[in-house]
């Protein structure tokens, strides 16, 4: 059964709230943001261009990458990039007598799309040019911006229910190794944001469809010497001098590979502190084994997580519609499917060891949830671990200086799943 959480603890753990903000909290711009996402999903405009085309033969039909303008960051701006990337340049060629120059041409939204129709990932790109060789036009999908708020919120949500037993600061700090795996990579947004954001964390990634793979690495800027062989090895055997201009180490700790998630999950022996899961087909359909309990992945997804932290986070597409709590709330009720993910994912993560707990939290502006299963409570009260998702949600949101606030997509129409 759901359970609805009471506003009487939210108001609670508003309080507690209240009491940990002890300065103003500064405010950094969101190129994300979902007020700004006009550009993108679509104004009546006909300034999209496409510029990947593909049939793909997983399922996804049509695979195809459209471009948009974007606005931001504004003109005035882009010297201070175009600066750094001369200085990333001369860092990595510190004899060379020719210095480089770079510009930049602009900055696009792209969207990857299936059958021309759904808008399975959406990221902004810069394009540039080293002005001593003008053809060496490249482009670099900005690891700071995520688009999309279902995004937003499984970072949010799932990084605080993480941090309630694991020093977050120390993987952030590079002083710890953390190992993410991320099951579905569309353009690849947000592995990369994590990539970025949290510098000692290595991410696997795991894409059954090669095209959405060719999709996100020429088309949306996402590094190409992340991709992998079947074999386990780089499919490049070195970076490409734009690479590590462009990335600075990123790409060496960002691992794609092209496979299906239950062969990859039940033939590696990592074990992982947390599992992002976002994978739908081109009938925006959430494959069944991925979420059946006699499933040999979902057997096998608890063994990959860690004992006393692992944390498993799914998107989840809404199967009824949303309903108005309030003028600045909305929920969405559980539907038939939704609730057998949750209590299948519940069962197979948490349950076998009777610790840990499992909540959904609505995503603003969408019919989506996030479905996250944690094993870092011990004390799995309500009010325990409301608290402590509030507290740590401040802790994820300075630490890894997000550009919006980590407590507003955690606290949001949270479920427990009973």
């Amino acid at each position: 059964m759901m359970v609805i959480l009471k506003r009487s603890r939210l108001s609670l753990a508003s309080s507690h709230l209240r009491r940990l903000i002890t300065t103003n909290p500064r405010r950094i711009v969101d190129e994300g943001d979902w007020f700004y996402a006009s550009e993108w999903w679509g104004n009546g405009d006909s300034d999209e261009n496409t510029v990947f085309r593909s049939v793909s033969d997983k399922g996804n039909g049509v695979v195809s990458v459209v471009a948009s303008h974007s606005s931001r960051p504004y003109e005035r701006n882009w010297h201070k990039t175009e600066t750094w990337l001369s200085q990333r340049y001369a860092e990595l060629h510190p004899r060379d007598e020719q210095k480089a120059s770079f510009k930049i041409l602009g900055y696009q939204w792209r969207t990857l799309r299936f059958n021309d129709d759904t808008r399975q990932s959406t990221v902004k790109v810069m394009a540039a040019y080293n002005q001593q060789d003008p053809g060496s036009i490249f482009l670099r999908q900005e690891p700071h911006c995520l688009a999309v708020p279902y995004l937003k919120s499984m970072v949010s949500a799932g990084l605080a229910s993480l941090s309630c037993n694991y020093d977050l600061e120390s993987v952030v700090n590079g002083k710890n190794n953390m190992k993410i795996l991320c099951i579905g990579h569309g353009g690849g947004s947000l592995p990369l944001f994590l990539a970025y954001k949290i510098p000692g964390a290595t991410i696997h990634i795991v894409e059954i469809d090669p095209v959405v793979i060719s999709a996100s690495t020429q088309a949306m800027g996402f590094p190409s010497y992340s991709t992998m062989t079947q074999s386990g090895a780089r499919t490049h055997s070195k970076p490409s001098l734009t690479d590590e201009i462009l990335w600075k180490g990123i790409h060496e700790r960002l691992l794609l590979f092209h496979s299906d998630a239950e062969h990859f999950i039940t033939n590696t022996a990592n074990i992982y502190d947390m599992i992002f899961i976002d994978a739908y087909d081109g009938d925006d359909i959430f494959p069944h084994k991925l979420w059946d309990p006699d499933s040999v992945f979902l057997k096998t997804l608890g063994e990959r997580l860690h004992p006393k932290h692992g944390t498993c986070v799914v998107n989840l597409h809404s199967d009824v519609d949303m309903v108005e709590v309030s003028e600045s709330e909305s929920v969405i009720p559980m539907g038939k499917y939704v609730s057998q993910v949750c209590k299948a994912y519940k069962k197979m993560v948490v349950d076998g060891d009777g610790v840990g707990v499992a909540f959904t939290v609505h995503v603003p502006w969408v019919c989506n949830a996030s479905l996250v299963v944690s094993k870092s409570f011990k004390d799995c009260t309500r009010d325990v671990v409301l608290n402590s998702l509030v507290s740590k949600s401040l802790v994820v949101e300075n630490v890894l200086d997000l550009p919006f606030s980590c407590l507003q997509y955690v606290k949001r129409g949270l479920i427990f799943v009973e």
